[in-house]
Parts: structure tokens; sequence; C-alpha cells
């Protein structure tokens, strides 16, 4: 059942026009953040039937972070193609889809629901400042007043709900080496390894000119296969890409060259991707929210990826995970949790391959756990899901993977797997600007 708390969402239901007024909350709105709402905007308490508990902080820290707390627990039930009738109000229209696509192998176990997510002390404290300061300019383009951490913990719109997601704490600075891998409808894949370095400007060592208007900085190095090899992309991720777009560049092994790639945004295909995944699918969302008309619905109860420890286990390889369709339900854990629901619906003078989207952004993280695609037809496309997992020794909630479902080719894509890549997410790295420039990519692909 879909609810709208009044004191959260302030007409909501009409699309922003350019002449609205973007403020941030006031000082006794604000001051429900710690109180009633979470840290991040979530709502405290749980809900009426018991089946989501209060938040009680999350869970606390542990050195291993691929230790599964939840290990012995069992699922409460599954839901298949046969029964999903009686649970749709808290399934979206996607996950019915892939049930009725595959019956005989798609289910989702739902286990009891943890309220795992936690931020370190510095970031709840930004996003307390956020709440009081930061607004929205540029007709929802770009951020005013932002500091570390979800910029609108108290949204008032879908652009504010979509902008938390880009905003939202992902460990300031990190290095990850992943598989990102294209599995063809019969279920043959051959694993994409990439490596990538991220850094929001105030965790460089070092400050450079230009990080007044940065989010973040990104590279991104293709490992294998040999054909993809040696390409490079560097990034410099703006919050405002209607004032300054994003600024990107790519090194191309077989060229030798750097080149500027102003087409690295919205609906250009993904790196290594096999066409599978457009530029902005990438963590679900990223990039300039222009394109769209923003609407935030309301919240939903949903069974969303959750705590998804076991598909994170160091001991499973990938062919364990990766099925004809879909990835593997026995592997997967899914649990019932309070969600915004965004609908961003392409604007007349727009051009973009997804007419329509619907974002389900679970309420603790900020962190998009379900997307729907749909065509130009109106005819559901393709489902995104996000693998929730809380990094317990870093109090960083991100994802073990995230997957995007093409349901009508068969095919699908998964990315951000690490289960034979060693640390996988590394937090303790901090970089310099240099690390961030053309030329610092012109190194990489020669290697």
């Amino acid at each position: 059942m879909q609810f709208k708390p009044k004191s959260l969402i302030l007409g909501m239901a009409l699309a922003l026009s350019s002449s609205a007024l973007y403020a941030a909350v006031s000082a006794e709105e604000a001051a429900k953040l710690g109180d009633s709402l979470t840290p991040m905007g979530g709502e405290v308490a749980g809900n009426i039937a018991g089946t989501i508990p209060a938040w009680t902080g999350g869970l606390s820290t542990s050195d291993d972070r691929y230790v599964n707390p939840y290990a012995n627990e069992k699922p409460l039930f599954t839901i298949t193609a046969d029964n999903m009738a009686q649970y749709q109000a808290n399934l979206t229209p996607g996950q019915q889809a892939l049930m009725q696509k595959y019956p005989d192998t798609y289910k989702i176990n739902v286990y009891p629901t943890h309220r795992s997510a936690s931020i370190p002390d510095s970031v709840i404290a930004s996003t307390k400042e956020n709440a009081l300061n930061a607004t929205l300019t540029s007709d929802g383009n770009g951020i005013s007043n932002l500091n570390e951490g979800v910029a609108f913990p108290i949204p008032a719109n879908g652009l504010e709900a979509i902008w938390n997601h880009m905003t939202r704490f992902r460990g300031g600075a990190l290095e990850r080496t992943f598989v990102q891998v294209p599995v063809q409808a019969n279920g043959s894949f051959t694993p994409v390894k990439i490596n990538e370095k991220m850094s929001w400007p105030t965790y460089l060592n070092g400050k450079n000119s230009d990080q007044d208007n940065i989010l973040f900085y990104f590279v991104q190095q293709v490992q294998a296969p040999a054909r993809l090899t040696g390409n490079v992309l560097l990034v410099h991720e703006t919050v405002n890409q209607i004032t300054q777009p994003r600024q990107a560049w790519t090194y191309n092994a077989g060229q030798r060259r750097v080149r500027r790639a102003p087409q690295i945004a919205y609906d250009a295909p993904g790196t290594a991707t096999d066409g599978q995944r457009t530029t902005d699918n990438l963590d679900m969302f990223n990039g300039a929210p222009d394109r769209y008309d923003w609407n935030l619905v309301g919240k939903q109860e949903l069974y969303i990826p959750y705590n998804n420890f076991k598909l994170a286990d160091r001991e499973l390889k990938y062919k364990e995970i990766l099925q004809p369709g879909h990835i593997n339900p026995e592997l997967t854990r899914y649990e019932l949790h309070r969600v915004w629901k965004v609908e961003a619906t392409l604007k007349d003078s727009a051009r973009h391959i997804y007419a329509k989207r619907t974002f389900y952004i679970d309420e603790d993280t900020w962190q998009i756990a379900v997307v729907d695609h749909y065509d130009g037809r109106g005819e559901l496309w393709r489902v995104g899901e996000a693998y929730h997992l809380q990094y317990r020794d870093v109090n960083v909630p991100w994802i073990a993977a995230e997957a995007l479902y093409d349901l009508q080719s068969g095919r699908y894509l998964v990315g951000s797997l690490t289960n034979e890549e060693g640390i996988g997410f590394d937090f303790t790295q901090r970089f310099k600007y240099k690390d961030f420039t053309p030329q610092a990519i012109r190194r990489l692909g020669k290697r």
C-alpha cells in the first residue's frame, strides 16, 4: 500500500516547473533527523504490521565485511509466478514481468527485514547541514551549498529524491576491481574485468581549481579480456551538467590517443556492455537529470534486494551466480522495506531510448533498489536491481552487484561482482588530482 506522509511531501504530485522555488527545509524540520527520522531521512518507526522493524542504528562495525550476520536465517516465504498475485502490492511491474517470463526458474526468497544501513558520524553531521542549506539550482539541474552526504534527506520533490541517490555516501574515495558480465539468453558469458578509481574532491590529496562544480572524479580501466585491454575512461562528474557538462576523455589502445568524449552521457552505450546498458544506467542512474520530468509519487512497501552477504560470498564462482535469464535466485536475499517511488517521464523536447523510468529508492540508504524502464511504445523493457550490501568495516551502504534484465531479448548484464577479485572494493585509497587527468589515462593505457 502506498502512503504519502504530509510532513515529508509537499505538492509532489505536480511536475516541477522552471519557476519552482527550491528551498532548504526549516530548522524545525531538520531537527527530525536523528529523532523521528533516521540521519539519512528514513522513518525511524517500523510499519504498523510489524513486518518492517524500527531503525536502531544499523549494523555494528566489523573488521571482516563479508561475515554474514544473518547466515542462519531461512526464507519466510518464496514468491513465484504461481503465487505472485498474493504479493502484487509489494512487487514492481518489472519484478512481476520477470516471474512471468521465467516461471520455472525466477523467484524471490523473502527473509526477515533488517535495517542494517549506517554511515559515519561525520557524514551524518554534513547531511544535516545539507538539509538546512542545500538547494536546487538551474531548474533542478544543480545544487548549491552541497556538503558530503545526501543532499536532501527530507525531499520535497522527485528531483531532490534522485539527487539523493547521486550524492549519497559511497566511502569518499575508493578503488575497486570487479567483473561486468553480459550474459546471453542461453546463459553463456565472458566476464569483463574492470578497475575503477573514484574520489570526491574533499578526499583528494591536494586541491585543484576546478573543484567548485565537481561531484567526483572517476577513472575506469578495462583489464580483460585481451581484446578490450588498455581502453580507459576518465570522467570529471560535474554537479550542474547544464552550466558545465560532464567532462570525459577516453584512451583507445588501438589508436594510442586520448580524446575528449562528450558523448559519454545519457543513452550512449556503456563501456564493454555488449549494448545492454546505457551510460546513465551505471549505478542504476547517474548524470544530468534534465531530459526527464521527475515526479515524487510517494512511499511504498516493497520486496527489494537487501543484505546480500550470501551473494558476496568469496567462495562463490561466477558460474554459480550467473544462469540463463537471471542471477541464481538461491543466492539473492529480498526483504520488505519502504521505498520512495519516483517516476521520470521523458520531456517532449528530449531524446532517450527510455521514454519512462520508475525508480524505487530505499529510504534508509537512498540507493536505487529497483528500476522499471519503458520504451517509446510504453512497453516494459528492462528491469534493474541493485543487490544491497552494508560494508561493515567502513560504514558504507552500497551493493554486492547490480543487474539489468532485458525482458525482450532475454539477455542481461551484471556489474560490480567481486567474488573472484580479492578485496574488491578498497575504501582505504587516497588519490591526487594528477591521477584523474588525460595524461594519467594515457599512462594507464600503455601498460
